[in-house]
């Protein structure tokens, strides 16, 4: 799957079904496969195969094994991105270190007097007042500047590169 094979990806597939593997156990993976290294270039491969394993669900061998060769093929050839995964382990190791840094007071949900007064005087904006997006921090003082996402240029990550940089702008 990784190495964009599809012939060899239905081969090793069907010859883990034929030992006796459960198929289920395919299309799960195949699930992780889709969000691990196709991720964000064809978000779509994440729908296919979970959309695959409902049908090999309700359908069972060896009708599904056709929705599920499908996403097999769909997945393997499709576009790969890791950012997401990268992304994740990035923000991860910055939330167990910092778990207990600030929220900016702006975002803070005013449950009494004092942080009511705190979070007006820090005026937080609607980003959909502003057509969608306004220069505001979301991030603890500590991490501001910090950079977990970082978008590829293959398949849909290049409109989310484009769509981030225009906001940079902004």
């Amino acid at each position: 799957l990784r190495g964009s094979d599809a012939n060899a990806s239905l081969f090793y597939a069907f010859r883990l079904i034929e030992a006796g593997c459960d198929p289920l156990l395919i299309a799960r993976r195949l699930i992780a496969h889709s969000s691990e290294d196709v991720g964000l270039a064809n978000s779509q491969a994440l729908v296919v195969a979970v959309s695959a394993l409902t049908a090999l669900q309700n359908m069972g061998v060896p009708e599904g094994l056709i929705p599920l060769s499908h996403a097999i093929i769909y997945v393997c050839t499709s576009e790969k991105s890791n950012s997401v995964v990268k992304a994740m382990a990035k923000a991860k190791e910055d939330a167990v270190k910092l778990y207990n840094d600030d929220v900016p007071a702006h975002l803070k949900n005013s449950v009494y007097a004092g942080e009511e007064e705190k979070r007006l005087s820090s005026k937080y904006l609607y980003p959909h007042d502003f057509g969608g997006y306004c220069k505001q921090q979301y991030l603890p003082d500590s991490v501001k500047d910090h950079v977990y996402y970082e978008p590829s240029d293959n398949g849909e990550e290049k409109n989310i590169k484009k769509f981030m940089e225009k906001i940079k702008k902004l």
